[in-house]
């Protein structure tokens, strides 16, 4: 592969989020073609439709932000996002219907969830965006939007009549492409369910309330240049056609920063999986040093690592975050994350050449694995490091049945899955040697002090100050201190934003 096309990248992110907020497959996508359209029925400049088309095709990209807060109130965070999508708390009368068919959770706990939802959301919403906000800060520099873009994805939840989060922003004080995204997202989520003369009867409605009435009597004045964007067998090339501008173009080797945003949300699903994807490429990219494979295949490999498990979007964060056993249904939802991985990679040609290693990681030598149950001949050098290292990481980090694995039981226990013909022999010893050269740390970033470290890691994880306190054997106001001078140190202020600068400088897992 000689080059690659950014945009094709965040479309692979764009189907992520699809997959962690429950939307239909392809929905980002959608939104961003339509939020396309209306930005030239409206006549912005090219720069400004560059703006527009990214924070259109990102703008759930901090959704996984609250993901286990909402498994552990909700049940399912996949099902309160969907359920919470669509909701109008603007038009009373649309809200009660709204509550009373809440969610898709079965009928016995519908009301228990709708209750609790009325209840906790006045108080709690401007808390839960804010972790989408910082996110979506933290992460669209990295994936190279500008600042109007990420202002734009830090403004997905406000709305045109005020009664949005995080700071009840009202009318033009939502940025133009903030408006547009609000559009465009109601649009498609109206066309989905309805024709196109119900939708935009929908789309009227929340004129004024939800949505920008002007905004809404444009796309109204001419609606089929809109929805005839959608009118295209393949939604993704159409994304990529449509991209204003000159398209960013980087070579394979360079996309590492990519896939580490991409990597950082989805290790956002479960308080166990923080750092997880990172720890993974590490280990997989010094075993590939090692056993001397070349620098091309390298560099894919490590890529393939960061995206290993890019479908735990598709699993509820309570699945990852169940400190019990697991029953038969849930067991084959796992067993399904890497189907998911290598559908979303194989959708985006920038990235089809990941999706065999990528998502091989659970398959073994002699044929027991998932989820296309190969064998020998049909894994690939990269796949069996991957797979190596995917376990070693797995068994040295901390889950919720049970502590970290010492590194010496990690080793041992890939010896003996190599002896019984399950995993590669060379790969294992590969990854077991590199385990070892992990150096030392002279410092932490931005002056966090070793202890502030150790305190930041349980901050990400979701710990209150008082579990902190006894993990560490310290006084509750002495953690107070600490995660004030954390959060003055890292510009960061919710657990979700401290742990995405953890995962990004290296602390996780640790």
């Amino acid at each position: 592969m000689a080059s690659i096309r950014v945009t094709e990248v965040l479309a692979a992110l764009s189907l992520t989020t699809d997959l962690a907020t429950g939307m239909p497959f392809e929905k980002g996508l959608a939104v961003c073609l339509v939020a396309n359209a209306v930005a030239e029925q409206v006549g912005l400049d090219e720069s400004d439709r560059r703006i527009v088309f990214h924070a259109a095709l990102l703008g759930a990209v901090g959704c996984t932000s609250r993901a286990s807060e909402n498994a552990e109130a909700y049940a399912d965070d996949i099902a309160f996002q969907q359920a919470y999508h669509t909701l109008d708390p603007g038009d009373p009368e649309v809200f009660r219907d709204q509550m009373t068919h809440f969610g898709q959770w079965a009928p016995e706990t519908q009301a228990a969830m709708r209750d609790r939802f009325i209840t906790q959301a006045p108080k709690g919403a401007p808390i839960a965006v804010r972790s989408v906000c910082e996110v979506s800060r933290a992460l669209g520099p990295r994936l190279g939007l500008p600042e109007a873009a990420v202002l734009a994805l830090t403004e997905v939840k406000e709305r045109w009549d005020g009664l949005g989060a995080p700071d009840r922003l009202c009318g033009d004080a939502v940025s133009l492409p903030g408006r547009i995204l609000h559009l465009a997202e109601q649009a498609v989520l109206a066309f989905r369910t309805r024709d196109r003369a119900a939708a935009l009867g929908e789309l009227r409605r929340r004129a004024g309330g939800h949505l920008d009435p002007d905004l809404v009597g444009v796309f109204t004045t001419d609606p089929d240049v809109v929805w005839d964007v959608l009118d295209r067998p393949d939604l993704l090339t159409a994304v990529v056609d449509a991209e204003p501008g000159l398209p960013t173009i980087i070579r394979p080797e360079d996309r590492d920063h990519l896939c580490m945003a991409m990597a950082v949300v989805v290790d956002l699903k479960g308080r166990f999986l923080l750092g997880h994807s990172g720890h993974v490429a590490q280990l997989a990219d010094a075993a590939a040093g090692l056993s001397g494979m070349n620098r091309t295949d390298r560099a894919a490999l490590r890529a393939a690592a960061l995206l290993h498990d890019i479908g735990r979007a598709a699993v509820s964060s309570s699945v990852w975050d169940r400190p019990g056993p697991l029953g038969p249904g849930d067991w084959e939802r796992v067993r399904l994350h890497s189907y998911w991985t290598d559908r979303v990679l194989r959708r985006c040609p920038s990235l089809a050449d990941l999706a065999e290693v990528a998502s091989g990681h659970h398959e073994r030598l002699d044929g027991s694995g998932y989820h296309r149950g190969v064998r020998v001949h049909d894994l690939s050098p990269g796949a069996r490091l991957l797979a190596a290292a995917d376990v070693f990481a797995a068994m040295t980090e901390p889950r919720p049945h049970r502590p970290a694995h010492k590194p010496s039981e990690a080793a041992a226990h890939l010896s003996a899955e190599a002896a019984a013909g399950r995993l590669d022999r060379d790969a294992c010893a590969a990854v077991v040697e590199a385990a070892g050269l992990r150096p030392a740390r002279a410092e932490y970033p931005c002056g966090l002090t070793e202890r502030e470290v150790d305190v930041l890691r349980l901050a990400a994880r979701g710990l209150s100050n008082r579990q902190i306190a006894a993990e560490l054997v310290l006084s509750e106001r002495t953690v107070g201190h600490h995660l004030a001078h954390i959060y003055d140190k890292t510009g960061r202020r919710t657990r979700a934003g401290a742990a995405v600068f953890a995962m990004e400088h290296g602390l996780l897992p640790g």
